[in-house]
């Protein structure tokens, strides 16, 4: 069969430019009087960054950042010295602090932009206190640990002026562009159903909650490391990497891959919230009928199904989520030896005419079966971001506020982060007793009764159906932080 090439339909709920980095694609420097704006830094200047966590992946991220010419890391904090050490080598001149409120108030006229790298549990506060001061963002994903924190920093973004991006790197490969591409072509039909799947969790899970103490570390502040939490006794089981297991400091598996493997799916879809979602747990069993301490600690697989009112008015796209080792049925259009996905996970869009696979951050995708492949090609349409994600925000910051796009701006990623984190409010409010269930039945009584499907009023940030659900929308945080 002869190949043949297609044209691209921009036919999605957004333009596709938006979030893509297009614009970024024609990035040039021009002078300071023609842009100017709010948060401006001249191409002739440097870009003074601060990173919020300094070890682990925030060192990663630093050194990205540090990779352009016209960046200076001028800030680095850290409440643990001992993830600190490889960043002040490499940054000696870099002004150290444990308490990124202080460094902000202490160093506001010396930065320009912050990068925050902490567990999810501060992402939000630190931000929100970053951007408020007029500085551009860069959050490792997921955005925020909560659903309302999500719509704040989605507002803020806008009050304050500022560039944005959330850390979720495939969506600014070309993956996902591919994929768009692909999908734009019909030659899937209309997407319906989606199965989204990781390998994580790769750290603990289903546990007790710790009731002894550890020594605390040398170096380790541990109140500033608990940052909007609750005051607890440390434990080695939270630190230095187990903690995101534990639903008062990380978001699970979820809250870690969704970002990078659902980013194809509410990218290139017509969707924006789902109005419902219903989930299952393994249960870890301690002893007799004794589980493990849900919703403290995130179980060690799960299974969430959400439903999306398509914008374009045509029905509704299911998307179901995996992790903990769960998978999808193979697809009758694979053989038995070819993967699905990659170590990571992967997504399968499911349509009325065929099947587009591809692994985790939305990479090589193909139409399903891989003969198709051979047969078909399509035409690059969309601009690629030739810099990546981390230079791609560097070069806007550059450019100042309007004046170029990132693949995942706060009016995209902070969305997409509620959307995936109301698969998180479901896994916390599956044992959650229902005040008005029948206590009379073992079997059907109130213990069981939060395993149920949930209805979703995204406009306003609530469950309608099942009270209990919603204390996971919004946290309380301790006293020192706040959002605003």
């Amino acid at each position: 069969m002869s190949k043949k090439k297609t044209a691209f339909s921009n036919n999605s709920r957004r333009d596709f430019i938006k979030g893509t980095g297009l614009a970024t694609a024609g990035f040039m420097i021009v002078p300071r009087h023609v842009l100017g704006g709010p948060g401006y830094v001249a191409p002739s200047d440097k870009l003074n960054i601060a990173g919020i966590g300094a070890g682990g992946k925030g060192r990663s991220d630093i050194s990205s950042f540090a990779e352009s010419p016209n960046v200076n890391i001028v800030g680095l904090c850290d409440v643990d010295d001992r993830q600190a050490v490889e960043s002040r080598k490499s940054f000696p001149k870099a002004k150290y602090y444990a308490d990124f409120r202080k460094m902000l108030e202490n160093e506001k006229d010396n930065i320009d932009a912050v990068s925050v790298s902490t567990p999810d549990h501060n992402h939000a506060v630190a931000a929100y206190m970053a951007m408020s001061m007029g500085k551009h963002v860069y959050v490792q994903k997921p955005l925020t640990h909560d659903i309302w924190e999500a719509r704040m920093l989605t507002e803020a973004a806008k009050k304050f002026k500022v560039v944005t991006q959330m850390g979720n790197q495939g969506g600014s490969g070309d993956g996902v562009r591919k994929m768009k591409e692909l999908y734009d072509t019909g030659i899937i039909g209309e997407v319906h159903t989606v199965k989204c799947w990781t390998n994580r969790a790769i750290w603990p899970q289903a546990l007790q909650t710790p009731t002894k103490a550890d020594k605390t570390p040398k170096g380790l502040n541990w109140d500033l490391w608990l940052g909007t939490a609750e005051m607890r006794d440390y434990n080695d089981a939270y630190l230095p990497f187990d903690w995101r297991g534990w639903s008062d400091f990380g978001t699970g598996a979820l809250g870690d891959m969704a970002c990078h493997i659902m980013d194809p799916v509410y990218r290139i879809l017509p969707i924006l919230y789902p109005n419902q979602v219903e989930c299952s747990v393994s249960d870890s069993f301690k002893g007799k009928f004794e589980t493990a301490d849900y919703p403290k600690s995130f179980p060690n697989s799960s299974k969430i199904h959400l439903s999306y009112p398509r914008t374009d008015g045509k029905g509704t796209v299911k998307v179901t989520w995996m992790d903990g080792g769960l998978l999808p049925e193979r697809p009758d259009e694979m053989g038995d030896d070819e993967a699905l996905g990659n170590w990571d996970g992967g997504v399968l869009f499911i349509g009325t005419k065929g099947k587009l696979l591809a692994d985790c951050y939305g990479a090589n995708p193909r139409l399903l079966p891989l003969s198709l492949n051979e047969q078909f090609e399509v035409a690059e349409t969309i601009a690629r971001v030739p810099e990546g994600h981390y230079l791609q925000w560097v070069n806007a910051c550059m450019a100042g506020y309007g004046n170029a796009e990132t693949s995942s701006s706060f009016d995209y990623a902070g969305p997409f982060t509620e959307s995936i984190l109301i698969g998180n409010l479901a896994l916390k409010a599956y044992f959650e007793v229902d005040p008005n269930a029948d206590k009379g039945s073992f079997w059907g009584g109130s213990k069981y009764n939060g395993r149920k499907r949930l209805l979703w009023d995204a406009e306003n940030m609530r469950v309608t159906n099942f009270e209990p659900a919603n204390k996971y929308v919004k946290r309380n945080y301790r006293a020192g932080y706040s959002l605003g």
